[in-house]
């Protein structure tokens, strides 16, 4: 090329569309690129300045991501905890609802007269339950009465039972048969005395009697017509006429009047009633003894207290072979025997046998003892409440679990110290609610598990580390406190809760103050996980600015203003043009030259 000879004008022109053209081509690939600087030949100083910031900005937008899983790490912490506050709430509420309850079973027990000195007897004996080993409580106690006893050895009632009778005298009774009926020779008029009744029998008007047979059935239809009626009877052998009660110990017969001597004979023989008993009365309460019954002391006592019946407060007993009567309630008050036969207690001092005067006697205790001797025995409190049913003696449940009553008879079901026992259920709405519980508690570490996210679980004590800036000078570390597990256990809520548990209300404010403690637990770990969340969404928030900043910092040294190059482009191309025309009319000027050498 440097053999040929361009002239001045254009070698000029074709110089200056040549660095048009590198200009064209330089403005292009700005355009192309969007860049000003696009190597370091463009620009050393802003193209190395410019890769530095880029380079830290593709740094700090690598650990954008190590801060977005972090944030999602946290947000499934934070979910796995608000899981775990409601179930905790549930939890609570169950326990709530079980100190609410109050749904015990109850048995209540008819109170039976037992034989306070019997040593085998005289106890109610509480166990199973809440209570566990058998608590006893006395049917009997100690009370202040005195014993009233005979002054001389029991005998038996004697005496031969007999009716009460009247009986005529002297030689048969005899009837003019021919006399007229109504006659002074027939004619008879007597009293008839018995039980309280006294009729008046006037045989004046009745028909020919000329026989004793006669004689019989008019008196006996008169005393069929009165009160006496049933009562006396009347009858006659070997002309002999007699009047006799229908019943022994009904009392005696009494003939008066104008002809009892001409009915009777002058001396009636008059037998008095007699019936083998004896009778007296103990506090106006009416106690027969018989021949029978009363033929030996401990029939007779027997016969005594079965008299006076279970509600009585007084007992008969064998005071050294003497019939005693005794107090068995310390609010018995006056003993008064009285009655024809008292005289088998002898010289009666009678009045009050229970007082301040005590003498080891011991009494049945009243449903209001009882109540009270359960309700204060330290063994029982909080297990088994004891109240007054109607004068029956009720208890309560107070557990979850069966208890059983020891004291009951087995054929009347009252309580009396025997051997009989009986099931009180427990309360099956708390044991119920202690397996809702244990339920509630299984999802709790349950959820604890599964709040994990890309393998990490904060609340398993896993440690999540994340870098804030390229140079690692800025990070945070977050895991549960001293790295603990967030679980029932460490929580402290019981494993498995036990029905037995839930009997006391006591234990189940105890529970409910440990599942507030629990919650504050996991509410304040939850704190601390959303102030941790807080900074790391606050150093993506930063980082992503500052990304931003050292982005448009690196764009300032090296983006072309696309507006400005395309100007420039349109105005290259213009030159470019002119420069082509130029180069054309030098190249004419060479060629006219030519024409001169043609």
């Amino acid at each position: 090329m440097s053999d040929i000879s361009l002239s001045k004008a254009v070698r000029s022109n074709l110089l200056s569309l040549k660095g048009t053209a590198d200009m064209m081509a330089e403005t292009q690939t700005r355009l192309s690129t969007g860049n000003k600087v696009n190597s370091a030949l463009d620009n050393p100083s802003n193209w190395f300045t410019a890769k530095g910031l880029t380079n830290r900005a593709s740094d700090l937008n690598a650990l954008m991501d190590s801060m977005a899983n972090g944030i999602q790490t946290l947000k499934a912490a934070d979910n796995g905890l608000s899981a775990m506050t409601k179930t905790l709430e549930s939890m609570q509420s169950t326990l709530r609802q079980a100190r609410q309850d109050k749904s015990f079973n109850t048995e209540s027990l008819t109170l039976d007269k037992v034989n306070p000195n019997d040593p085998a007897l005289g106890k109610l004996s509480i166990g199973g339950g809440a209570v566990g080993s058998p608590v006893d409580v006395a049917l009997t106690k100690t009370g202040t009465g005195k014993a009233l006893s005979t002054t001389a050895a029991f005998a038996a009632p004697t005496g031969t039972a007999a009716k009460s009778s009247v009986t005529s005298t002297g030689t048969a009774i005899t009837y003019d048969a021919t006399a007229t009926a109504g006659t002074s020779e027939n004619a008879r008029t007597f009293d008839i005395e018995f039980g309280g009744k006294k009729i008046t029998v006037n045989l004046a008007a009745d028909a020919t009697r000329d026989t004793n047979t006669e004689l019989v059935a008019a008196i006996t239809a008169q005393i069929d017509a009165s009160d006496l009626a049933g009562k006396v009877v009347v009858t006659e052998a070997s002309g002999l006429l007699k009047l006799e009660a229908a019943a022994t110990g009904d009392g005696d017969i009494k003939v008066s009047g104008t002809d009892a001597v001409a009915t009777f004979g002058a001396t009636p023989t008059s037998v008095s009633g007699t019936d083998g008993k004896t009778t007296f009365t103990v506090n106006g309460k009416a106690i027969e003894l018989t021949s029978v019954t009363g033929a030996d002391l401990t029939t007779a006592i027997a016969s005594v207290n079965t008299q006076l019946g279970t509600d009585s407060k007084f007992q008969a007993y064998n005071d050294a072979g003497k019939l005693g009567l005794r107090a068995i309630s310390d609010d018995a008050g006056t003993l008064t025997i009285g009655g024809s036969d008292a005289r088998y207690f002898g010289t009666l001092t009678n009045g009050t046998v229970a007082g301040t005067d005590k003498t080891g006697l011991n009494f049945t205790r009243t449903v209001d003892d009882l109540v009270k001797a359960v309700n204060e025995n330290t063994s029982l409190i909080g297990k088994v409440r004891a109240s007054n049913d109607n004068g029956k003696l009720r208890l309560e449940n107070q557990s979850t679990q069966d208890m059983t009553i020891t004291g009951k008879n087995g054929t009347s079901g009252k309580l009396d110290g025997t051997t009989g026992t009986s099931t009180v259920k427990g309360n099956s709405v708390r044991s119920g609610l202690a397996d809702q519980f244990n339920e509630l508690r299984d999802q709790l570490d349950k959820l604890s598990d599964d709040a994990s996210f890309n393998g990490i679980n904060l609340l398993r004590g896993d440690k999540l580390a994340i870098t804030f800036n390229e140079t690692g000078t800025s990070s945070i570390d977050i895991q549960t406190k001293n790295g603990d597990t967030i679980n029932s256990a460490n929580l402290g809520v019981p494993t498995s809760l036990e029905a037995k548990q839930l009997d006391s209300d006591v234990t189940i404010d105890g529970l409910l103050a440990d599942m507030k403690t629990a919650l504050n637990q996991v509410r304040s770990q939850a704190s601390t996980f959303g102030s941790n969340l807080s900074i790391v969404q606050n150093r993506q928030d930063f980082t992503k600015a500052m990304i931003d900043t050292l982005e448009n910092g690196a764009g300032n040294l090296t983006l072309a203003d696309m507006n400005e190059e395309a100007a420039n482009l349109l105005a290259l191309q213009t030159r470019q043009q002119l420069s082509s025309n130029s180069l054309s009319l030098a190249s004419q000027a060479d060629q006219s030259v030519l024409q001169l050498l043609r």
